[in-house]
């Protein structure tokens, strides 16, 4: 990474942002705006529309609009699929654009954000570009003059409500499968994360995606959220973010047309680490990775560290030695490991959640506090908390920060127990040279996905989903498609 180009992004003033509906640039409908505030300095960044119910209802009657008239369901599959390769070829040409916008808006430090966001948005949506040609109907294997079809179609107007800490990722994890099914979309980004998502939207504009198949509407989850989720004329409604905002979403499907929601919710991910692991070292670097990396605000982050009991001092030790070697700092920088929390509000939960820790009987052995106060940015040191028993708070609470709660193990059968002990399922990790305990811990631990002596990395190939409150349906993959289109059934009589 060239640290000049950065630099230079940096110093480029961000223009306001407007709703994006039908094709064109618009404000809210009572000219509100809200402020954007960088977590990098706590300055004002810009500012973005503060949408109202009826700016949402404009861009659902444009999507409507556009997936009935079928000026993108109705394209052949390979002029959809030239459309959505050539917007990821304009992602990839952005792409430090993108990252430095995405950096300045919510934090995540640039090497991560250029492989995470704009890298990954760009894979995302050609996967499914390529994929979108390839998803055929069926024919039933019915008796007599019968002939059974079964046909798959776009569901109509999707709703996507994207998360803060990765927005050109996640977004592009509902967009790819919704566009390239032939869907029409409208997004609603994070208060505290709208640019970078806004921009890909523009593009997929000019890559010549037609007016009104992809609006996106900015402001505050309670007023254009719920406008979304109440709406009779959105068909599927995804989410990404936390179990209380789920729930409520799907009340709102109950109080409006039953429309499907499928949610990606929080995680309490364990990491499992027995004393035969084949490589202590390399699992303790990795661990600390897997929950320090951009401040802790991953879904997946292996914020529980289950260790064996006859190996623990040791490896919290060299765990430890990991995080206090890994910089925290401006997120803009190359050789920032860690960057800023995404606002002062997320910042004081993490704070508390250590306070909590503390009151409970855990020992912060490292970090616990806020730190580059000079900065006037939201910034915390990775924090690992000992003698975190199962049932205690920081054990079974998303934190979404920098902090690392660790309980010892002595057998499998304990170690399971404990991974199983939360409400969540969505991720986890075991380390172990051992194939049969691999293969029972697989069996065993309920997360949608584990990782074996690694943690992190699962690309498009695989599905993102979870199990328990962690969520339903999956992101990623050929199955995510699942979630965009309808099975027709055609009965005829030969």
């Amino acid at each position: 990474m060239d640290q000049s180009k950065i630099d230079a992004l940096r110093a480029k003033p961000v223009p306001a942002f407007s709703h994006l509906i039908d094709g064109r640039h618009c404000a809210a409908s009572d000219g509100a705006t809200m402020e954007i505030i960088s977590p990098i300095d706590g300055q004002v960044l810009t500012t973005v529309a503060r949408g109202t119910a009826k700016d949402m209802e404009t861009a659902i009657a444009s999507a409507r609009a556009a997936f009935e008239d079928r000026r993108w369901a109705g394209q052949p599959p390979a002029a959809r699929k030239k459309v959505m390769m050539a917007w990821a070829d304009l992602i990839e040409a952005n792409a430090l654009e993108l990252a430095v916008l995405g950096v300045r808006d919510n934090g995540t430090e640039i090497g991560m954000a250029l492989r995470a966001e704009p890298g990954s948005a760009a894979a995302t949506i050609r996967y499914y570009a390529e994929a979108l040609d390839k998803v055929y109907g069926e024919i039933a294997p019915t008796q007599g003059d019968i002939l059974g079809l079964v046909h798959k179609e776009p569901v109509g107007v999707v709703g996507a409500i994207i998360p803060w800490n990765f927005p050109l990722m996640i977004g592009a994890w509902k967009l790819g499968p919704a566009l390239a099914m032939g869907n029409s979309v409208v997004l609603k980004p994070a208060e505290t994360a709208s640019l970078s998502l806004m921009r890909m939207a523009e593009l997929a504009l000019e890559a010549g995606l037609p007016p009104g198949v992809l609006n996106a509407v900015t402001g505050e989850g309670a007023v254009v959220g719920e406008a979304m989720g109440l709406s009779m004329d959105v068909d599927v409604l995804v989410f990404t973010g936390s179990g209380a905002t789920g729930r409520r979403l799907l009340e709102y499907s109950a109080r409006s047309n039953m429309k499907r929601v499928y949610l990606e919710l929080g995680g309490k991910s364990p990491n499992i680490v027995f004393a035969d692991a084949p490589d202590l070292s390399e699992a303790a670097k990795v661990s600390a990775a897997g929950i320090f990396r951009n401040a802790g605000q991953v879904c997946v982050a292996a914020s529980r560290l289950l260790v064996e009991a006859s190996i623990h001092d040791d490896f919290v030790a060299e765990v430890v030695k990991a995080a206090e070697a890994m910089r925290v700092g401006d997120p803009l920088l190359v050789d920032t490991h860690i960057g800023a929390v995404n606002s002062e509000t997320q910042l004081r939960q993490n704070l508390g959640f250590v306070d909590t820790a503390r009151a409970e009987g855990g020992d912060v052995v490292t970090g616990g506090d806020r730190i580059l106060t000079e900065t006037g940015g939201y910034y915390m040191a990775p924090t690992v908390v000992t003698g975190v028993r199962p049932d205690a708070t920081l054990a079974q609470k998303e934190v979404f920060g920098p902090v690392l709660g660790v309980t010892p193990f002595t057998s499998d059968d304990e170690a399971v127990r404990i991974a199983n002990s939360t409400v969540y399922g969505l991720a986890g990790g075991i380390w172990t040279s051992n194939l049969s305990r691999t293969h029972r811990m697989l069996r065993d631990v309920r997360a949608g996905v584990l990782h074996v002596n690694t943690y992190g990395g699962p690309d498009n190939t695989v599905p993102l989903g979870g199990m328990g409150q962690s969520g339903n349906g999956q992101d990623k993959s050929l199955h995510a498609i699942e979630k965009y289109i309808n099975l027709k059934t055609a009965w005829i009589k030969l």
